[in-house]
């Protein structure tokens, strides 16, 4: 994903998402602090940055920075049009994000599951976290899920940033 993309997650997101708005800050600053994190694929997007476990921001809400004891790579969307759901892009972007935190030494993804998904999301992993999480700006139905990931070993982790 790139700034110039920001239009069309916007048009994406006003259909996938009419009830659960963000602005164009929010999805700015989430691309401007986790490139690696923001992807676009023909009729979608998927959006995930570090996160400390269990405390998943609310809804259109800057982060300001990424937190330094992140131990979960937080997946914020993954939206696909309804023309576009089918094809695995979905599964593609689960399994690139969960490549990306096992690369960056996390222990686990974590997600809010939203207008019934759940069990989309436990067939990939997930599973509704056994602690309390408050959602209330994700509305009524909204589920904290988490997956387990392998530590990455060494050879996993990237070089160090110049």
């Amino acid at each position: 994903m790139r700034a110039a993309d920001l239009d069309a997650v916007l048009r994406i997101a006003a259909v996938v998402h009419a009830d659960l708005p963000e602005s164009r800050a929010v999805l700015a600053e989430r691309l401007a602090l986790y490139p690696a994190g923001c992807l676009m694929t023909e009729g979608g997007y998927a959006i995930a940055h570090p996160a400390r476990p269990f405390h998943p921001p609310a809804l259109d809400t800057l982060l300001g920075a990424l937190p330094a004891d992140a131990a979960c790579l937080h997946v914020h969307d993954v939206a696909l049009l309804p023309a576009r759901q089918a094809g695995g892009r979905g599964a593609a972007a689960i399994a690139r994000f969960a490549a990306l935190a096992a690369a960056e030494g996390l222990g686990r993804l974590s997600l809010i599951a939203v207008h019934g998904t759940g069990d989309y999301w436990r067939r990939h992993g997930f599973a509704p976290a056994a602690v309390h999480v408050p959602l209330g700006s994700y509305g009524a139905g909204a589920v904290y899920m988490i997956r387990a990931l392998p530590r990455a070993g060494p050879a996993l982790r990237p070089p160090p940033r110049a």
